[in-house]
């Protein structure tokens, strides 16, 4: 099974960037990725459109199973 973090923000213009992290550690708690996701807007290397992030708005992981057929 496939894991993902998938990590939601606005940016100051009011427009969503998706950031996906494969194969999260299994432990994560809501504090910690609440304090990743402000480091990320601190540290303004991500953005969309030329606009920084501004606010985190959330966090899920996502799991995927594939089966193969062919």
């Amino acid at each position: 099974m496939a894991k993902t973090l998938q990590l939601k923000f606005n940016t100051v213009a009011g427009k969503n960037v998706l950031l996906t992290v494969d194969n999260p550690r299994s432990n994560l708690t809501a504090p910690e990725v609440v304090a990743a996701m402000q480091e990320i807007i601190t540290s303004a290397v991500f953005g969309k459109d030329g606009f920084p992030l501004s606010e985190a708005v959330s966090a899920k992981i996502i799991e995927r199973n594939a089966t193969e057929i062919v």
